[in-house]
């Protein structure tokens, strides 16, 4: 069989050329995006070395999806998806000049930070919920688990080339690494800006009738959601660990430069420790993605409880470690665990809804997961600020533990049933 056959039979979303444009774009941009989101937190505290100022800036930019995921599911489904996407991403364009711009001058200020990151999470909170929706006018439905697969896998393919790009910006200019990093992240949007503008979609579906009232609209997606148990109880797990598990990776810099220290650390040293720990997490996260993009299992719930299992467990574990090598392991199951997780998770949502309520009910899924992390992140920041961040990872591990194996327990169809 040639070898192009091949891999369009393992990967059928490949044979989209309209999803092949967008997704290289795509990488492009998220490698930019890593970028920023290892750099700013480590600006952020070696600015203030307050573990409460990084709490401060993830409520920052996840509270504008509590306040707009679920209104957001309507208006995705009245707009056109790939001019929506487009339009966010011009704002998130503009959000990282800007970011560039005060580090550079040195006019960057945790405030700005804050306010800057309230701005990302409003973009981000509508392009989410229309980029996901978006992927079965590119694809069709039969390989849309394939296509959220190979997006996972960009994503985290990202994960390792982001951070390892960042290191040299921070290691090797002094003073101002940061607002170049914060730069080549502005440069990378243009590429998914311009890839959207040559994509069709082809398995479109017309907006919905803008006439009709938003909250009939919004009520018909949440009973949905309550008389569908298997789906309200996934939206129920991403609740969990979007409010006090991964707010915990937000606290990376803390690690690298606090649990992790050593004697006679230089500057360069911290960076690059930093560095290495997103990588690492990244590398699992991009296994993990290649796994998924490369079979298709029938039984998703049992790899979601899988992929559960293991991000809970290494957070239990990184609760009792000083020791780098360890660490860097730990992260790798962090990273394969949390992509196992939200893979799952999307993929069981998205087959499951019909395609008048997607849009809804994965904005819904969408707050749950990062909707209420705002207060996540001001809590886990509060505990790690006065705890220390190992014993906060190790209450929130607990608390992840005991809910999801409720839920798990009380509700076995999230394990059972086939896709």
């Amino acid at each position: 069989m040639p070898l192009k056959q091949t891999i369009l039979l393992r990967y059928p979303a490949l044979a989209s050329r309209n999803f092949v444009i967008f997704w290289i774009g795509q990488f492009i941009s998220l490698i930019g995006t890593w970028m920023q989101s290892v750099t700013q937190p480590y600006l952020a505290y070696r600015m203030s070395g307050s573990a409460f100022d990084l709490g401060l800036i993830g409520f920052a930019g996840a509270l504008p999806t509590l306040i707009l995921a679920l209104p957001g599911g309507v208006l995705v489904e009245r707009l056109d998806k790939r001019k929506t996407v487009i339009a966010m991403q011009v704002v998130m364009l503009v959000q990282a000049f800007l970011m560039a711009f005060l580090a550079l001058t040195g006019l960057i200020q945790i405030w700005h930070i804050a306010i800057l990151s309230f701005l990302l999470g409003t973009a981000s909170a509508i392009e989410i919920t229309a980029r996901q929706a978006m992927l079965i006018e590119l694809v069709g439905k039969e390989s849309l688990p394939n296509a959220i697969a190979l997006q996972s896998t960009i994503f985290n393919a990202a994960r390792v080339l982001g951070p390892s790009l960042a290191a040299p910006f921070l290691i090797l200019i002094k003073g101002s690494g940061e607002g170049w990093a914060f730069f080549a992240n502005g440069v990378s949007y243009l590429f998914i800006i311009i890839s959207l503008f040559y994509v069709q979609t082809p398995f479109k579906t017309e907006p919905k009738n803008a006439s009709r009232d938003w909250l009939a609209d919004f009520l018909e997606g949440q009973d949905y959601i309550r008389q569908t148990r298997s789906v309200a109880m996934i939206i129920v797990m991403a609740a969990v660990v979007g409010f006090i598990g991964f707010p915990l990776l937000n606290f990376i810099p803390v690690i690298a430069r606090d649990v992790l220290a050593q004697s006679l650390d230089s500057e360069a040293a911290i960076a690059a420790r930093n560095s290495a720990l997103y990588t690492a997490q990244g590398v699992g996260a991009l296994v993990a993605s290649l796994l998924l993009a490369s079979f298709n299992p029938s039984r998703k719930g049992w790899l979601l409880a899988a992929g559960q299992v293991v991000f809970i467990a290494s957070l239990f574990v990184i609760a009792f470690t000083h020791n780098i090598p360890i660490e860097l392991f730990l992260f790798v199951l962090v990273g394969w665990g949390s992509v196992i997780t939200l893979a799952s998770m999307n993929t069981m949502i998205q087959l499951e809804v019909p395609d008048n309520l997607r849009g809804r009910v994965f904005s819904t899924y969408l707050w749950g997961l990062q909707g209420i992390a705002p207060f996540g992140s001001l809590l886990v920041g509060w505990m790690a600020q006065g705890w220390g961040v190992l014993s906060t990872a190790l209450v929130c591990s607990l608390i992840c533990f005991i809910v999801i194996g409720v839920i798990h327990f009380l509700v076995p169809d999230i394990r059972e049933r086939l896709y």
